[in-house]
């Protein structure tokens, strides 16, 4: 564009996923009685969904939880790529873990690509998957060396890869690599189909059901709900919830830091001339487009920063319209949403038994924002070890590889800021439980999966809200000295109970039961 794009307060008033907008997903009971399965497979995003479905087909009697709405954490809230192009990647795998596995790593989300085609293909969804090339880029002189090496360890691989001076978007751009043959889809709509294949299968899904952190490991597997205290008892759990719900000793909180990126869907003024793109410059920029009603969205993705590192979140939305309306215009912003993702120490994800000592509780986690192969293949990995069968790249990814290898020991001493920048971000995203507060205390909890506030008064009365502010979305904080909570966006204050004391917003917050749904 010409001119410099001014916003146009055309921002949604509160977050919504087009994912979760445009998919009529089934609801099930919350779990409300003792039982047993052969496997308990805990979150059901794309990993869970797809663990369960494999375990199914191979005969294992398997039940899915979720501790909200399936399908309502990161893999309702993606850009949905599907693609082995994950950044600044292979250089810096090859430095760490060497040529080989390297190699593995876009070996593995090959084959997951792979996979997820031919699902599509034979089972006919009609979910928007469409062959894109991805592009990644750099506006910064300083930064194209960096992409250089990139583009080295593509060509030492054996990676299909180009290099160019330009890309099709109107992006000064200081080079490029383009991967041709990559992917995107509506990733709702491919797992609803795995959701009823499961269901065919006799599998069981149970949503609002939280699992506790402690399990009775001896013997079999014993998961404990914590509202009723109803008990899961399984020969395998699987822990595909993002954060584990179950550490095992393994520490995972000093191994994985979080960070919150948003999106935008906008209605272009210009032509998109295809492409799947992302930046390594700060601040971050992805692109893609969807159908949505017949007509072509952009979702221009970005903005990423440290879970609690930011003071108003709506900015990085304001930030986000501002860019696509540079690039493209901006007739209109249909839907706004963010997510939050999780990154280990050497940005492999963690696939496998949680600990070298117990391998009958397994985890995946730390997708690092390319959660639609990475998922893919831990759901294949441990379905693979499940059921006794190796797998070419259990080893890459297992969890105790830092037990294991003498140089990644240095690299975790190396980076070990990032595990003490975590510990604050981790509480930010779990929360903690509504029976920890005292009398004349508030803090954000998570009730039903999600995050509210709640508030205990001195005669031990209990308020529960949803914190989302109702001017524009952002998540309030607690104001211990006032006893009130803020917006740190516009200013908005709301009591304890979620009444208004301070605009521009209006209404009040969202009153919950703490009891209920």
């Amino acid at each position: 564009m010409d001119k410099p794009y001014t916003t146009q307060q055309s921002l949604p008033q509160y977050p919504e996923s087009l994912w979760r907008a445009t998919t009529d997903l089934p609801a099930f009971q919350r779990l409300a009685e003792d039982i047993d399965t052969d496997v308990a497979v805990v979150g059901a995003g794309i990993t869970g969904i797809m663990t369960a479905h494999l375990l199914a087909k191979q005969g294992k009697q398997v039940v899915l939880l979720d501790a909200g709405r399936i399908l309502d954490g990161t893999t309702g809230f993606t850009t949905a790529k599907v693609t082995a192009q994950h950044g600044m990647i292979y250089h810096e795998l090859m430095q760490h873990f060497g040529e080989e596995k390297a190699r593995h790593y876009y070996d593995a989300n090959v084959k997951a690509m792979d996979f997820i085609r031919q699902q599509v293909k034979e089972w006919d969804i009609d979910c928007g998957l469409e062959k894109e090339d991805a592009y990644i880029y750099t506006q910064d002189d300083e930064r194209r060396s960096k992409l250089e090496d990139e583009f080295k360890a593509y060509e030492k691989m054996g990676i299909p890869g180009e290099w160019l001076e330009s890309v099709p978007l109107p992006l000064p751009v200081r080079g490029a690599i383009k991967m041709p043959g990559q992917y995107r889809f509506h990733p709702l709509v491919y797992l609803k189909r795995m959701v009823e294949e499961f269901l065919k299968l006799g599998g069981v899904i149970y949503e609002n059901t939280t699992i506790d952190e402690k399990a009775e490991t001896e013997g079999p597997i014993k998961l404990t709900t914590k509202r009723g205290n109803h008990s899961i008892t399984c020969q395998f759990a699987v822990s595909a919830s993002h954060f584990p719900f179950y550490d095992g000793k393994g520490l995972y909180f000093t191994r994985l830091h979080v960070e919150r990126s948003y999106a935008v869907a906008v209605k272009p003024e210009t032509g998109y001339p295809g492409g799947m793109y992302i930046n390594i410059d700060a601040p971050s920029r992805s692109l893609r487009s969807v159908s949505y009603n017949g007509e072509e969205l952009i979702i221009v993705g970005g903005e990423s920063h440290p879970t609690g590192k930011s003071e108003c979140t709506h900015r990085h939305y304001e930030n986000l319209e501002k860019f696509a309306g540079e690039l493209l215009g901006a007739r209109s912003i249909p839907f706004r949403w963010s997510a939050q993702d999780l990154i280990t120490l050497d940005k492999l994800p963690y696939i496998g038994p949680i600990t070298s000592k117990q391998d009958r509780i397994l985890v995946a986690t730390g997708y690092r924002k390319w959660g639609m192969t990475t998922g893919t293949v831990a759901a294949k990995i441990i379905t693979d070890q499940i059921m006794g069968k190796d797998n070419p790249y259990s080893e890459l990814f297992t969890p105790s590889r830092f037990q294991a290898d003498p140089a990644l020991k240095t690299f975790v001493v190396q980076n070990a800021g990032v595990a003490k920048n975590f510990i604050a971000g981790k509480f930010d995203m779990t929360h903690r439980n509504i029976d920890e507060l005292k009398a004349d205390e508030g803090m954000v909890v998570r009730h039903n999966g999600q995050r509210s506030g709640a508030y205990k008064d001195a005669q031990g009365n209990l308020f529960l809200v949803d914190t989302t502010c109702t001017h524009l979305g952002c998540e309030t904080e607690w104001n211990e000295g006032e006893r009130s909570w803020d917006c740190p966006c516009h200013g908005s204050r709301f009591k304890y109970d979620g009444e208004v004391l301070e605009g521009p917003a209006i209404e009040p917050l969202k009153k919950l039961d703490p009891h209920g749904d």
